[in-house]
């Protein structure tokens, strides 16, 4: 019974929802299945909190190997957490928006986040360079052209890829490198991103009718 009836809500959940974008009649049904899933997710993020205070406090309390990361994790969470449900320092007051200006939450996240998240970026420069390096070395035809392309759109990005090509006339503007390096991510990079987005629909696609049909059980559990 107890993966009887989750196998059932979801089956007709899940189809009522398909059937509210295609039918006029049920979509005010599925706007309130919408909210509960609001609901469900609010929950989630409780059991979330919850289970990172569990593991990293764990690893606090029997100082295990990293414990000290752990505890500035749980610092951080706890206090971000009480800074933007108590609204500190902000000036509308505890009923204000919460990301008022002056708040105590968006310091957190203009001095304390958005700092920690460039320095992750520049970190993540240097892999990206050693994997550029590998993938661009020219060992087969596909290579070559991913080399070039890559040459061109980074080329004419820079000041000299402007100067390089800024004598051609008018009539051959198209061959000039940033022109082409404009040309390659609007048309060529589109178009491969347009196929990326259409397989992943189709795997959406797959995944929900499997779940939604009962073929796919993962979710609820081993048991």
């Amino acid at each position: 019974m107890k993966r009887t009836v989750p196998l059932v809500i979801t089956f007709v959940v899940g189809w009522v929802l398909i059937f509210s974008v295609f039918f006029p009649y049920t979509e005010s049904l599925g706007e309130d299945f919408s909210v509960f899933f609001d609901i469900i997710a609010s929950i989630a993020f409780i059991l979330g909190g919850g289970s990172l205070i569990k593991m990293f406090g764990a690893k606090v309390i029997k100082r295990q190997p990293g414990w000290g990361y752990a505890l500035v994790a749980i610092v951080g969470f706890v206090g971000t957490l009480v800074v933007g449900l108590l609204k500190t320092g902000n000036p509308e007051g505890i009923t204000g928006n919460v990301l008022a200006e002056g708040s105590a939450i968006m310091a957190v996240y203009d001095y304390m986040f958005k700092p920690c998240g460039a320095t992750m970026f520049a970190l993540l420069a240097f892999y990206v360079a050693s994997a550029a390096y590998r993938a661009f070395r020219a060992k087969n035809t596909e290579a070559v052209i991913l080399l070039v392309t890559a040459f061109i759109i980074l080329f004419g990005r820079t000041f000299l890829g402007t100067l390089a090509t800024i004598w051609l006339p008018e009539q051959l503007d198209f061959l000039k490198i940033p022109n082409i390096a404009s040309w390659i991510m609007i048309v060529l990079n589109q178009a491969g991103n347009r196929a990326i987005m259409i397989g992943i629909s189709l795997g959406i696609i797959s995944t929900s009718l499997k779940v939604i049909l009962g073929i796919e059980r993962s979710y609820l559990g081993s048991e």
